[in-house]
This record gives C-alpha cells, sequence and structure tokens, in this order.
C-alpha cells in the first residue's frame, strides 16, 4: 500500500499537523510519500523529508501553486493519483478545499475528519457535533481522506527522506488567485499553540477582552473563543473554537465565561488540560473541565495575571 500525503505549508515552514497526519499513515500501513507544492519550497521540502517513516517527498515547485488554489492542486495531483492506494491531508481550511475535489475526480467517497483507524480499511469519525463516534469502513479501492490534527500524536522521531522534484504545468482551468487578507499576530497560531486562552459571551464586550489577552501573553498562548464571542462582535471569526470554528488540542485550554455549548466542547474536548472559569456553577462546560473556578471572571482574571 501507498500514501500520499498532501502537505500544508505556510511560505518557509512546514504546517505543524504534517507529523500528525504522517502519524495517522503509519497506522494504516505501507510507505509513505509526502507532496509538497508552491513556489520557493526548499525548505519546506527538507523539513517534510526529516520526518521519521517518510520514504519519498515529492517537490512540485511552480509559481502556479503557489496559493494552492483547489484547481490547480487538482490539475498536480490527478496525473499522480493512480499510483497510490490513499490520498490524505489535514481536515484544515486547506485540506477541506482540495479534497473533495480529488475524490470527485476519482469517483470515491470521501472520508473525512477522522479520529481513529481500526485497520486500513476502517476509520473513526466524529458525527453530531463529536456527540456519537462513527464507524466507517469503506470497500473503494481508492481512498480520499482527511485527518483531524488533533487526534493524532505527531511523529517525533527524525527521517532522511529523499526529495524528488515533480514538474507541473500550469492548468487551463479559469480560476485565478486575486488577493489574500490575513490577519497578523505575535501570538502562537490558534490550531497549534501549547496554551490556548479563550473567552465567551460572559466576557461582556470586545473592550473586556483586553483581560483575555493579557492573560495569554502571560502564558503565551493563543486566543480563542466561543461563536456567541464572535457573533456579538467581540472578536474576530478566525478566533473560534469549535465545530464550525477551529479545533484545538492544547496541552492547557483555559476557557472563560463561556458555558460550555456542544458545539464549542466539540472544538476543544481533546484538550490535555481543561480550566473552566464561570459564575454559574451549573455550566455544562464543568462537565469536561479538569479544574473548575466558580468564581467572577472580572474578579479571578486579574488576579490570575497579577500571580502569574
Amino acid at each position: 500500500m501507498t500514501i500520499l500525503i498532501i502537505a500544508e505549508h505556510h511560505g518557509a515552514e512546514l504546517s505543524a499537523n504534517t507529523a500528525n497526519v504522517v502519524s495517522a499513515a503509519k497506522k494504516i500501513g505501507g510507505d509513505i510519500h509526502i507532496l509538497v507544492s508552491g513556489k520557493d519550497i526548499d525548505a519546506v521540502a527538507t523539513q517534510a523529508a526529516r520526518i521519521g517513516g517518510v520514504a519519498k517527498v515529492l517537490k512540485a515547485e511552480n509559481a502556479a501553486l503557489d496559493h494552492h488554489l483547489a484547481e490547480e492542486m487538482q490539475s498536480l495531483i490527478m496525473p499522480m493519483a493512480k499510483a497510490y492506494d490513499v490520498l490524505m491531508a489535514p481536515a484544515s481550511t486547506f485540506g477541506k478545499n482540495i479534497t473533495p475535489r480529488l475524490a470527485a475526480q476519482l469517483d470515491t467517497q470521501q472520508i473525512s475528519d477522522i479520529i481513529g483507524i481500526e485497520s486500513p480499511d476502517t476509520f473513526l469519525r466524529p458525527i453530531y457535533g463529536g456527540q456519537a463516534i462513527a464507524k466507517v469502513q469503506s470497500r473503494d479501492a481508492q481512498k480520499v481522506i482527511t485527518v483531524r490534527p488533533t487526534a493524532f500524536d505527531p511523529v517525533t522521531d527524525a527521517g532522511d527522506a529523499p526529495i524528488e522534484d515533480v514538474s507541473h504545468t500550469k492548468s487551463s482551468l479559469d480560476s485565478a488567485f486575486v488577493t489574500l487578507q490575513a490577519a497578523a499576530s505575535d501570538r502562537p497560531e490558534l490550531t497549534s499553540a501549547r496554551v490556548v486562552i479563550s473567552g465567551g459571551r460572559g466576557v461582556g464586550s470586545k473592550e473586556n477582552f483586553d483581560l483575555i489577552e493579557a492573560l495569554a501573553d502571560k502564558l503565551g498562548g493563543a486566543v480563542g473563543a466561543s461563536r456567541a464571542a464572535v457573533d456579538a462582535g467581540f472578536v474576530p471569526n478566525d478566533w473560534q473554537v469549535g465545530q464550525t470554528g477551529k479545533v484545538v488540542a492544547p496541552e492547557l485550554y483555559i476557557a472563560v465565561g463561556i458555558s460550555g455549548a456542544i458545539q464549542h466542547l466539540a472544538g476543544m474536548k481533546e484538550s490535555k488540560v481543561i480550566v473552566a472559569i464561570n459564575k454559574d456553577e451549573e455550566a455544562p462546560i464543568f462537565q469536561v473541565a479538569d479544574y473548575g473556578l466558580v468564581a467572577d471572571l472580572f474578579d479571578a482574571v486579574p488576579e490570575l495575571i497579577e500571580k502569574l
């Protein structure tokens, strides 16, 4: 069995979730190849080659691939796809943009957001906002899979895989990159941060979120939010954690003023240690928290910041 992993990267840095996807691929078994595509990607290809368990890195360097448009990635991957039994990508915005198009072209049923592997053809994936786990068996000869990175520990052993150049001709499909609006931040990226501090509706206002940000800065963490806080306009959309936001699994997750709706829990309940601060002792968040503090956040958080 041969597996192709479509690597996500940001400029000159390979996304941390690649090592998690490799870990999932190793559970399926077989030769693992990583495809790195884009412009000026020598450093990224080298990083991919150093992941243990990788047999080969395919480097497709072309300016047309710089922004990983789904149509352009399709034209790159389809000619090589038939050589692989499994195509894998992280269940991130990157992966979710590319894999459905590949599955349609290959006439195979995509298996999305897997969190467990029981055998090379049987997988576990969450449904109903994480309230149930579906066991899915695929009889397709080729499989297209997206992996929830937080469900698999990253590969930590080092490797030294060969890097092979792959040629690519710009596709004739009628799509083009126009512009990218990206938020710049000195804090860690939300999905890969070791510590995440999230605020909810209980924070009360955009100005009060300064408290959450101050606590995050003290702990060197990222800032997240519940959907209620995002919908209220307290913070931007890309801070949202939950079923319709980002899925995180940091070493420490502190939920401040978050009641704990199931949609939010679906995005953070795999965190190693969960701390909840809420004045409502009946809040559902306390059912998943390792440590709970029933207190007014406007008293507790400033005191916590001061002691830190």
